[in-house]
This record gives C-alpha cells, structure tokens and sequence, in this order.
C-alpha cells in the first residue's frame, strides 16, 4: 500500500468514525472546487450551493458504503455530477431547445484561428502571419498578480462547460487525468481533447490581455 492509499485509508476510518474534525478539513480542501463544478451545469451560485450541500449529506450518508474502486475524492465529485446534472437538466426543461444544444456543443474546428497563419499563396504557407505575443517574458510579479489571476478565471468561465471542467480539475485544482475521467465520466482520449482546447483557449485570451503590455516593455 503505498502512502496516498495508507492516508485514504487512515482518512476513511476517521470519516466513518464520525470524527468531525476530519469532515471539516475534507469540506474546506474540496467545497470550492465543487461549487465551481456544479456552477458548470447549473444556472446560478445559489443552486450550486444546494447541489453542493445536498452532495456533502450524500457523502456522510454514504460513508459506509464506499467500496474503494476509485479513490474517495473521485467517489465524491461522481455523485456531486450526478446530482449537478440532474438538477442542470430539470432547470433546462423551461430553456429552449436552441440554447440548450448550443450550450452542450463543443466546438470542432482548429484549436488556433486559422487567420493567424500564412494562407497557400504564401512560399512558407503554414507559418505564423502574427507570432503569438511573448507574455512568459513579462516579470514575475506581474504573471501571478490577483489581476491576472482574474482575467485566467474569466477566461475558463467562457469556455464551453466541459472544456471549464476538465481544466478547473486539471490545472486549477491540480488533478491527475485518471482522476477527471473518472469523475466526470470522460474516456482519456476526450479528456486530452478538452484540456488541450481549453489551455489553447485561455493562452490565446491571455495574449491578447498582455499584448499592450509586452509592445511597451
């Protein structure tokens, strides 16, 4: 058993036990990802919260029935999408049909505007026409600002919902792949397509807000 499984195991006993000081630490480690989650399939804050507090008295309630074929976050977040979903499809039964596809449909073209290339007349057609703004090179500091940190946010809010999910997992809250196809009911190779557009996504957004800042540096 290694030490990942070893301090499940131990968090699980505890869990079970009714050990309150545990839930409350495993409530403040997983209560905002979920919100954003449930936000995800949901139409506002406030029904996110239902779905998220009816997930955490599902959880407590089913404790004792955990089996342990996934890991107990994963175990979690299944039963937070299910619930999510479900309440998401009972809202959209008054929502017309149209707005429901085009808010379900994840785009199929090219990943990067095809403008930003050389066209075929060009002798090196296929090369950047505009080479993508340098923003890595701006300082440190003003990477990792909190106004920054709010442009990327508002950025993955745009995203298409699935594309918001798989990256909120992936590389806001740092899950492993197997992770998120697990609880999202995602096979490997669709995770790795939406994580790629998204990142592709939010990078092209984030170029353009740096833009100004990297012609006058």
């Amino acid at each position: 058993m290694d030490a990942a499984t070893a301090d499940e195991a131990r968090l699980l006993a505890r869990l079970r036990g009714g050990d309150e000081q545990a839930f409350r630490a495993l409530v403040a480690r997983h209560n905002r990802a979920m919100q954003r989650l449930a936000l995800s399939y949901v139409s506002n804050a406030a029904v996110a919260d239902e779905v998220v507090q009816e997930t955490w008295l599902a959880v407590i309630r089913g404790l004792d029935g955990f089996e342990g074929r996934s890991s107990l976050k994963s175990w979690m977040f299944q039963i937070l999408v299910n619930r999510a979903r479900s309440r998401g499809v009972r809202e959209r039964r008054t929502t017309p049909f149209s707005s429901l596809l085009a808010d379900d449909l994840e785009p199929d073209g090219p990943t990067v505007d095809p403008e930003r290339f050389l066209g075929p007349e060009h002798p090196v057609a296929g090369y950047w026409a505009l080479t993508p703004n340098r923003f890595f090179e701006l300082p440190e500091e003003r990477l990792i600002s909190e106004e920054t940190a709010r442009e990327v946010d508002a950025a993955i809010d745009r995203l298409p919902r699935r594309q918001q999910q798989v990256i909120r997992l992936r590389d806001v809250e740092g899950w492993e792949a197997e992770e998120v196809c697990q609880s999202l009911g995602l096979s490997p190779a669709n995770q790795r397509v939406l994580l790629h557009r998204a990142r592709a996504a939010v990078r092209a957004e984030m170029e353009e807000y740096f833009a100004a800042e990297v012609v006058e540096a």
